[in-house]
């Protein structure tokens, strides 16, 4: 058993030693490569230092080389301008007229172009060139701003706006092809003028100053005689207290004809200038829109004085000049402001007239020291139904103020002062007609009732004030109802119950007087075998038999009130066909009389008439004269 252990024992020694061998040889090697390495390392080191710095110069050589190809480019761009700007020049001193508008206008174009180009190189060898170029630019420019000012002047020659009004016939504008023509020239002379703003010398604004001058001489010089004549159509004599009425002023005229020429002026503008449209439109208009503010600051001083017959003017330039602020703000966008500005004034003193015509009015009537002695009316009265008809007519603005005021402002200074601004655009949904229907009731009454007072003291008979008050109130009911617009405020109920309520009072006052005859046809008789008969009772019985029934004294006493009443209707008729009535007063007093007094005559007369035998002495009408009498009045 021993020797084979001691034999495997061997062979593994044996393999052991080897692996030894094997291992000790592999340290060797790995040492051999270890140290190739190392002299590798420093190697790639020693070659690294080589060709770092040629690779560097490398790098430089390709940025130069580009360098290079960029100047050699950008030499080739400065020399192309320089070769063409003997070509340039020539156009361009020839002028726009005879090298043709579109030639001369490319070469201001390239021009443009190069000398953008020279600038942008900032090389101080251009800085000459510049110069030169720049001058040139300028030169054509000037040649192109003369011709854009000539091409403007030419249709720029004032006009007559009535012409075009009254025949309905469009204002002037461009035609296309000049219109073309002035908006090219315009971008080339604004191209050129930021070039030269940045260069310091000129701003890029001149060919819309150019424009705006030549046109708003244009436009200023055509309104100018519809301005002037505005104010002396709205002008009155001294001794003139009419009422003012509605397109006497050429006012109407004039804002017509400042729609039409500025809606035409906007059209060019949007043609010309394109996006700077409405800028060069608020200029151009500025020195028409100048002379507007001073014409309504001018009316204004006009009406002032006079309010009480011209505020009306104040409300038909609102109505005019208002709606037009907001229509050409619809157009063009622009405007609308300095509309409302010019307007301020007038409508300031608008706002204020409503207050001063409650005032006024009941001042003019308290100051009343006589009344006519026949009953008529006074000039204050017709002038006061003439107001309010043109109240009615100008309801949008007057509706405007008072709703700005809010109802019932306008009997008080501080209400009339709780707002400081208007907005005019109503609209059917915002109106609130109401509110005029108050102010017109209370005009009204303010009138009346202060006339009625001064009537109590200066008529010493009722009679007298009712017919008074009748006239007056006949001319008031009369306007209303020859006028649609100011029906539509005080004709409708609940409003006319306050007139109506007016015409029964005068009416009661001077029937008060017709109560005398009236009463002596009532009587209170015993005739014999009968009961006694009084007015209104029993069946009619034959005046022979009613005579024979009573006895003397009874007789004296029906003859008595035949007496009487003649005496006191004869007077009254008299005096009723001496006083003065307007027609409808003395229609209606007509009826009223002889509902009155002929059932009562009448009955009196069936019963009484055979008194005198029909001698005529005592009863001296019959049923038929009286009737004829009573219809005659």
């Amino acid at each position: 058993m021993a020797g084979p252990k001691n034999a495997a024992f061997a062979e593994e020694s044996a393999e052991v030693e080897v692996l030894l061998a094997s291992l000790g040889k592999t340290k060797d090697l790995t040492k051999r490569i270890a140290a190739s390495l190392s002299r590798l390392d420093v190697s790639g080191k020693i070659v690294k230092d080589a060709i770092g710095p040629i690779y560097a110069n490398t790098q430089q050589l390709q940025i130069t080389s580009r360098n290079i190809e960029k100047v050699n480019e950008a030499i080739e761009k400065l020399k192309q301008p320089l070769d063409s700007r003997g070509r340039e020049e020539g156009i361009i001193r020839a002028g726009p007229k005879s090298a043709g508008l579109p030639q001369y206008l490319g070469a201001l174009k390239r021009v443009d172009k190069a000398l953008s180009d020279m600038s942008s190189t900032n090389m101080r060898s251009n800085q000459q060139a510049i110069s030169e170029f720049h001058s040139l630019l300028t030169t054509g420019v000037n040649q192109l701003n003369d011709m854009y000012r000539q091409m403007l002047q030419e249709d720029s020659q004032t006009l007559e706006p009535l012409h075009y009004i009254t025949k309905q016939i469009p204002f002037p504008t461009f035609s296309n092809d000049k219109a073309q023509n002035l908006s090219q020239i315009a971008m080339a002379i604004a191209s050129a003028g930021a070039q030269s703003a940045r260069l310091g010398q000129r701003d890029d604004d001149v060919a819309a100053r150019i424009y705006s001058e030549i046109r708003a001489d244009y436009l200023q010089g055509s309104l100018q005689n519809l301005a002037t004549a505005s104010i002396m159509t709205s002008k009155r004599r001294g001794d003139d207290t009419g009422v003012y009425r509605e397109g006497s002023s050429g006012v109407g005229a004039y804002v017509k004809a400042i729609e039409g020429m500025f809606l035409a002026e906007a059209e060019n503008t949007s043609r010309i200038f394109r996006n700077d449209a409405g800028r060069v439109l608020t200029s151009t208009c500025g020195k028409a829109m100048a002379t507007f503010s001073r014409t309504m600051s001018d009316l204004n001083n006009v009406i002032k004085p006079r309010i009480l017959s011209d505020c009306f003017l104040a409300y038909e330039i609102l109505d005019l000049v208002t709606p037009l602020g907001y229509r050409l703000e619809q157009r063009t966008g622009q405007l609308r402001p300095q509309f409302a500005e010019a307007l301020r004034p007038l409508r300031d003193t608008a706002r204020s007239s409503l207050s001063e015509l409650l005032t006024q009015t009941k001042r003019q009537a308290e100051s009343t020291s006589t009344l006519p002695p026949d009953g008529n009316t006074i000039p204050l009265v017709s002038q006061t139904a003439t107001r309010l008809q043109n109240l009615a007519t100008f309801d949008r603005p007057i509706l405007a103020l008072l709703s700005s005021i809010g109802d019932g402002n306008w009997r008080s200074a501080p209400g009339m002062a709780s707002q400081s601004t208007l907005n005019l655009e109503l609209t059917p949904s915002t109106e609130n007609p109401t509110l005029l229907s108050h102010y017109l009731v209370d005009l009204v009454d303010g009138l009346l009732t202060t006339l009625n007072t001064r009537s109590q003291t200066l008529h010493p008979k009722k009679p007298l004030q009712g017919i008074f008050q009748l006239n007056n109130i006949a001319i008031v009911t009369r306007a209303v109802q020859s006028s649609p617009d100011l029906a539509r405020y005080l004709g409708i109920s609940p409003h006319n119950a306050k007139l109506e309520s007016y015409r029964k009072a005068g009416s009661s006052l001077y029937l008060t007087a017709w109560r005398d005859p009236a009463n002596h046809l009532f009587d209170q008789i015993q005739t014999s075998g009968s009961r006694p008969l009084s007015s209104g009772q029993g069946p009619a019985i034959d005046s022979t038999s009613i005579i024979k029934s009573l006895n003397s004294k009874d007789k004296d006493k029906i003859k008595e009130k035949f007496r009487l009443f003649n005496a006191s209707f004869d007077e009254l008729v008299s005096r009723h066909k001496s006083l003065h009535m307007e027609s409808e007063v003395r229609a209606g007093l007509a009826r009223e009389i002889q509902s009155l007094i002929e059932p009562l005559y009448a009955r009196f007369w069936d019963r009484y008439h055979e008194v005198d035998k029909g001698k005529g002495k005592v009863v001296r009408y019959d049923k038929g004269a009286l009737a004829a009498m009573l219809a005659s009045l």
